[in-house]
């Protein structure tokens, strides 16, 4: 089963538990998600299915967008509402929504970011939130990251609702975290939904209940769950658009699927193209390596 699917992941489990439940109602194995969620953040995951894991790699740079609600008053050690408090409170908040919004200004563009102690980031091979669970010493390097946009839309009482489009790479709580250390207030994350992951969004996702309900009615009318999740996918020309698309004969299908370079007329300015055999079927992405000649770079199929 080859597809691609988006899950509006629900609140209070891993990204890791989803991928998990989607296997078991495929069947499918080979299932990988395109960038992590924390288990209280909902939202856009994108997952990879069969020979399309492949293709993971294409998306790594891939922009995020996000709206939330940013609780302000005290930081918690996971810089979101499901750690410790850190540090004493503050009652009485005299920032206004000018001062909030002038301070989350100052965060757009290229900046350093450090990685919360609660994150998966790996030190010396083990995933930093395991370490910071046992109290023991966690220290990260800062990261160079980059927001489009952070923008508070309005505070009522100490919850300020904001939205985000940031880099690959960037964790949001830790925008949240710092937000609150530079008003002298403390801040973390309440709530937090991903509306868009590069070319995925919310319009596209489906519940892990209606998957549920797809692979049932599959069951009960005796039909392949496969002509149901091709129903669902996405086509395989909407993903990763900025790539261009050629259709090939049978015969440079063959040598494409051999590893062989072939030559693309027409497409000697793209570094890299999609190759269709008919409308619907990725055979491979193409890396031009002279004039109109390419070179398989991760071949899907015959």
């Amino acid at each position: 089963m080859d597809a691609v699917l988006v899950i509006d992941k629900p609140s209070g489990i891993t990204s890791h538990d989803v991928v998990a439940r989607v296997r078991r109602l495929l069947g499918e194995r080979s299932i990988g998600h395109l960038g992590t969620l924390d288990p209280l953040a909902t939202g856009v995951l994108p997952l990879l299915i069969g020979r399309y894991t492949r293709l993971a790699q294409f998306f790594a740079a891939a922009n995020k967008s996000y709206e939330g609600v940013i609780k302000l008053g005290f930081a918690t050690d996971t810089y979101d509402v499901d750690g410790e408090q850190v540090g004493p409170g503050v009652d009485n908040i005299k920032a206004t929504l000018e001062d909030i919004q002038s301070a989350a200004q100052t965060f757009i563009g290229d900046i350093e970011q450090t990685p919360p102690r609660f994150s998966a980031k790996k030190i010396s091979g083990v995933p930093a939130y395991k370490l910071a669970r046992k109290k023991q010493e966690v220290e990260l390097k800062s990261v160079q990251v980059h927001v489009e946009r952070f923008e508070i839309l309005s505070v009522e009482a100490e919850r300020a609702f904001f939205t985000a489009k940031v880099s690959a790479g960037t964790y949001v709580r830790a925008l949240a975290h710092e937000l609150g250390q530079r008003l002298g207030i403390g801040a973390h994350i309440a709530e937090l939904r991903r509306t868009s992951s590069g070319e995925f969004s919310l319009q596209q996702a489906i519940t892990l209940e209606r998957l549920q309900e797809i692979r049932d009615e599959a069951s009960s009318r005796r039909r392949s769950l496969e002509e149901y999740i091709v129903q669902i996918s996405l086509h395989p020309r909407q993903i990763l658009p900025q790539l261009p698309s050629i259709t090939v004969n049978g015969e440079t299908a063959g040598l494409i699927a051999n590893g062989r370079a072939v030559n693309l007329s027409n497409l000697s300015a793209a570094p890299q193209v999609k190759v269709f055999a008919g409308e619907g079927k990725l055979l491979a992405i193409a890396k031009r390596i002279a004039g109109s000649l390419f070179q398989p770079k991760v071949v899907l199929g015959s």
